[in-house]
């Protein structure tokens, strides 16, 4: 059996290596959960590996809002210090506080 490590945490704040967004992790799947429909949807040569952890973002860009699936691979630490603007932040999490966001109640 293989164990992974998750190296981000619920509340943290994430960017993408390489599309214009960031946002804070809400939950992680340790391994790909998501449906291969959605998987094969990604370009071959982009697509991330399943055995690595996955994580739920409230994510932004200058556009819009959204949640997010991302491997760990795409992902990197924000130490911009700026909140999230996300509407659904408040539904999850308290106030931005040292750079995250602490959670206000257990998930599953």
């Amino acid at each position: 059996m293989q164990t992974t490590h998750a190296k981000y945490h619920i509340g943290q704040i994430v960017r993408h290596r390489k599309h214009p967004f960031r946002g804070v992790v809400f939950d992680v799947d340790a391994m790909f959960s998501n449906t291969q429909e959605w998987y094969d949807a990604i370009p071959e040569d982009s697509r991330p590996h399943k055995d690595q952890p996955f994580y739920h973002l409230l994510a932004e860009n200058d556009n819009s809002y959204y949640v997010a699936y991302v491997s760990e691979q795409n992902l990197m630490a924000d130490f911009s210090g700026e909140p999230v603007d996300h509407p659904d932040l408040h539904d999850l999490f308290g106030d931005f506080e040292d750079g995250r966001y602490p959670l206000q109640f257990q998930l599953n």
